[in-house]
């Protein structure tokens, strides 16, 4: 007898297009560039306290690098909510333990990381997104980094993966279904 597979979509890294890459591998590819560019630029706009233009504004936006990528958290929350989902920022002071990755109600949707990164011969030092869902009953981390996404064993592993994030200065953003 033959077990079904299920085939998951997995973005690999380039430049600091790490959002990007988190986002599609979340949703199994919803967003592109031209779209984290407007959402960006919405983001601008309805700043009430805009800054000043300056000839580096072309390239280094509030929200994001024009040429790179690099995306930051508010893009990432409006992404969210385009599909119905929200954030909410795990607090680091507790473990993993006390998010529930087996809940029955479907609350919980994915996982976010943001962690401190190191790139390009250890030159240049950012962060990182990281996205973790569960898919056909498995767990799998879709880091962007990583040659193809990698299942966990259980919510053990799952949970230990989560507090060395955490010990490492990690942040763990936990991406919930709208409750009606």
């Amino acid at each position: 007898m033959d077990s079904e597979k299920t085939e998951i979509y997995h973005e690999k890294q380039k430049l600091q297009f790490c959002l990007l890459h988190a986002l599609n591998n979340l949703f199994q590819e919803a967003f592109t560039r031209a779209r984290l560019n407007e959402i960006s630029g919405k983001l601008v706009l309805d700043d009430p306290s805009k800054k000043t233009w300056t000839p580096l504004s072309i390239v280094f936006k509030p929200h994001h690098n024009a040429f790179t990528g690099n995306y930051d958290i508010n893009v990432l929350i409006a992404a969210l909510e385009e599909k119905d989902k929200t954030v909410v920022w795990h607090d680091r002071r507790n473990a993993a333990s006390t998010i529930d990755l087996d809940g029955a109600d479907d609350s919980l949707f994915g996982i976010v990381l943001n962690v401190p990164a190191r790139r390009y011969a250890l030159l240049w030092k950012g962060r990182h997104w990281i996205t973790m869902r569960k898919i056909g009953g498995v767990w799998y981390n879709l880091d962007s980094d990583l040659p193809k996404p990698m299942p966990f064993e259980g919510t053990r592993e799952v949970r230990g993966y989560l507090d060395y994030v955490l010990s490492n200065g990690g942040e763990v953003l936990l991406v919930m279904n709208k409750k009606e």
